[in-house]
């Protein structure tokens, strides 16, 4: 499990355009990592929605913001075109980060069991430790948490 005050897992992950983004070159400023489970889902559409609107204050605040989820480069293409979406977005095919995050759990919905990205965010400083985590996320009025996490680190 991963705890807050430690280092984030580093990972280099493809996002909408193919292009691999790595954690650890992102380093020198804040970043909000955020897990969703599947793309054009109402819950997921609505928590990038909120993060794209914020987009422009968490740029100010020299924060950049990913999301990932098990869903392929294409597929995150056409979820941000749809939805015209400003944030990133990484593909985990192989749910190997969502694992080393510790959000890729067994679920249960009317009674059947299934492994699934538990909706979780993780706020990682610039020096690449982790100085805050949301599990089991609820969406509405997250986006609005997060930027404010984000800037109570100045």
């Amino acid at each position: 499990m991963i705890e807050e005050g430690k280092k984030a897992p580093d990972f280099a992950l493809p996002d909408d355009n193919g292009q691999e983004v790595r954690l650890s070159k992102l380093k020198g400023h804040p970043v909000v990592v955020y897990f969703y489970p599947k793309d054009d889902t109402s819950g997921c559409t609505q928590e990038a929605k909120d993060f794209s609107c914020l987009a422009s204050e968490f740029t100010a605040e020299g924060a950049e913001v990913v999301g990932i989820s098990p869903d392929s480069p294409k597929s995150h293409q056409k979820f941000k075109s749809k939805h015209d979406l400003s944030v990133r977005l990484l593909a985990d095919e192989e749910k190997e980060i969502a694992t080393a995050y510790g959000v890729w759990v067994e679920k249960s919905m009317y009674g059947r069991k299934y492994m699934g990205v538990e909706r979780s965010t993780f706020l990682i400083d610039k020096k690449g430790k982790i100085v805050r985590s949301w599990r089991k996320v609820r969406v509405p009025g997250h986006a609005d948490e997060v930027l404010e996490a984000v800037k109570a680190l100045k």
